[in-house]
């Protein structure tokens, strides 16, 4: 019975053994489907903005037949531009339809990056990838052809005003403010605009063009600005003329798009003209780096209106053998040499000075002249001892040059009228780069100077007094007038004196000509400064040497603000000269 049981259990075993093996159902089948064929809607498409929005293109295909739903079917739609075999191309995923459509925009903004031109026809490649859902089967559709051209979508111009009259004392002044509206709606690259200006009727055919920027879609011009404008379109300083701009819009792949134009009536005026001397002597004076107009010094422009634009000055210390020439503006576009006989030419050579001195450089840049002689400045008038003669001035009533464009000097002065002039005679009406100048005012000190006009005021009382010649901002020459009946020596390296007490603190003597001296007992690696009044608030002098200790040598000064100066290493008694005219400092 045992056996019996084994038997049939075996048989069980191997009948459920054979159950397990046997295919009850079979596996799905999949068709291997077919290549689809594309058709589009139109063979040529010729888009406008106006069709940006709109559906100007379908594409459809046949099914390609696949064993499954064709709801899932998945299809990679290409173009490109025809003979490139899609390599760059531009692809959209459709699922479960057998159509898609482009836009006027997006087959503009294909185009565009592209970079094809505007208008031209160009050739497109279509085509239609279709699988499976999953990417099986891929069947590739033979290409369809349609030539498509890209529109022009220019910028919309506008101004808020159309009529705009400048003057220089108000040139920087907002005077209109144009705007417009984005180009090539749709196109993804960036947009870089610039604004381009033309003589009205010219239709643009030789336009000035001012770069803007990407993405940018305002600009505020100030009158300077509009009035460069109609400067570089020949409408002369104080005329009036008509000027068109309009925008340019241009891809990051060249296509380009003109906006509408604007008219606009322009009443100029003269603007100022500015001139620079770069050279060789510029790192050794302090005026910069050599032969870089980037930081050279500025000439000084005349005001007088026979001379605006045209007279140029400046006075300057230049080492022997100094090279420089005149650009009109920060760079090398445009440079000014010696031509021989004092005249200028932008083919010129360096203009060079043999000997090493002060010296006033004159430009007439209408005539393209240059004048090269002593740069000095004195006093002249009824309030000092040289009288209204020019020819008493110098040498006893000089001023000496303290920096480049900057004279200070000391005069005794009585209750008359009173210049400064830098020559030994008066100009003699004459406009050129030879004349003589004189500087007056009708104000008092802090006054700006005039060239050849007002005298300036009698002094607010009889006395020793320092002028300070400021044409450091050329936009504003002026004069300082201060008390000079005494020079106090303060601070804390002087021996038997209260530590920074101005009341107690000793008076040099004056020597004359801008010149003081003192004899103290210092002490050693102290501080000390000059002040010209017996309290804190009057004109004073501090180093400008670095913090120089040299005894012996003379150390430089200046009297807007600075460390003090330092006394020597040793104690010991010294003799200090100030010399104002040269400022400098001497402790020996």
């Amino acid at each position: 019975m045992k056996k019996l049981t084994i038997y049939f259990s075996f048989l069980s075993a191997a009948a459920l053994f054979f159950a397990g093996c046997k295919k009850v159902d079979p596996l799905p089948y999949y068709n291997d489907g077919s290549q689809v064929v594309a058709t589009a809607s139109k063979t040529t498409v010729a888009p406008t903005p106006a069709d940006s929005t709109k559906d100007v293109l379908t594409l459809t295909w046949t099914s390609p037949n696949y064993a499954s739903d064709p709801g899932t079917y998945k299809y990679i739609v290409e173009v490109d531009s025809t003979g490139r075999n899609f390599a760059k191309s531009v692809k959209k995923e459709v699922i479960g339809k057998q159509e898609v459509s482009f836009t006027g925009k997006e087959l503009n903004d294909i185009l565009l990056n592209y970079g094809f031109q505007l208008g031209a026809p160009t050739v497109l490649d279509f085509r239609v990838t279709s699988s499976y859902g999953n990417n099986n089967e891929r069947y590739v559709s033979d290409p369809v052809k349609v030539t498509v051209s890209a529109y022009n979508d220019p910028s919309v111009l506008a101004a808020s005003a159309t009529t705009v009259t400048g003057a220089l004392a108000t040139a920087s002044q907002t005077a209109t403010t144009l705007s417009w509206s984005k180009s090539f709606n749709g196109y993804s690259g960036a947009v870089t605009y610039s604004l381009q200006y033309d003589s009205a009727g010219k239709n643009f055919a030789s336009p000035h063009e001012m770069a803007l920027g990407a993405s940018v879609l305002t600009k505020a011009l100030t009158q300077s600005e509009v009035n460069t404008t109609a400067l570089d379109e020949g409408v002369a300083g104080g005329s009036t003329g008509k000027i068109e701009y309009r925008i340019k819009a241009t891809t990051a792949q060249g296509a380009v798009a003109f906006s509408n134009a604007v008219t606009m009536t322009i009443n100029s005026y003269q603007p100022i003209v500015r001139l620079y001397m770069p050279g060789s002597y510029q790192t050794s004076t302090g005026n910069g780096t050599d032969w870089t107009p980037a930081d050279a010094p500025e000439f000084i422009r005349d005001t007088r209106s026979a001379a605006l634009n045209k007279l140029y000055y400046m006075y300057i210390y230049l080492p022997a053998g100094a090279q420089f020439k005149i650009t009109p503006a920060r760079n090398w576009d445009v440079a000014y040499g010696d031509a021989g006989n004092g005249s200028l030419s932008a083919s010129g050579g360096n203009i060079t000075v043999a000997n090493a001195g002060n010296y006033r450089v004159s430009v007439d840049l209408a005539n393209m002249k240059y004048d090269i002689r002593e740069g000095r400045m004195g006093f002249v008038g009824g309030a000092v001892g040289a009288d209204w003669t020019p020819g008493n001035v110098f040498p006893n009533y000089a001023m000496g040059l303290a920096a480049t464009n900057l004279f200070v000097g000391l005069a005794d002065f009585t209750s008359g009228e009173w210049k400064m002039i830098d020559n030994n005679d008066w100009n003699n009406s004459d406009i050129s780069a030879t004349n003589a100048r004189s500087f007056g005012s009708n104000g008092g000190s802090g006054s700006s100077l005039n060239v050849n006009d007002n005298n300036m005021p009698a002094p607010p009382a009889p006395g020793r007094y320092r002028v300070i010649w400021d044409g450091r901002n050329p936009d504003n020459v002026k004069y300082e007038m201060y008390p000079a009946a005494e020079m106090r020596v303060v601070g804390d390296g002087i021996q038997g004196v209260a530590d920074w007490t101005p009341g107690v603190s000793p008076q040099m003597t004056y020597q004359g000509s801008g010149v003081w001296k003192i004899t103290l007992a210092l002490k050693a690696d102290k501080d000390i400064k000059f002040l010209s009044g017996n309290d804190w608030g009057a004109f004073d002098y501090e180093d400008a040497s670095g913090g120089s200790k040299a005894v012996g040598t003379p150390r430089k000064i200046k009297w807007e603000g600075g460390d003090n100066i330092k006394t020597p290493a040793a104690a010991g008694t010294y003799t200090i000269t100030l010399d104002e005219p040269h400022q400098t400092v001497t402790i020996q």
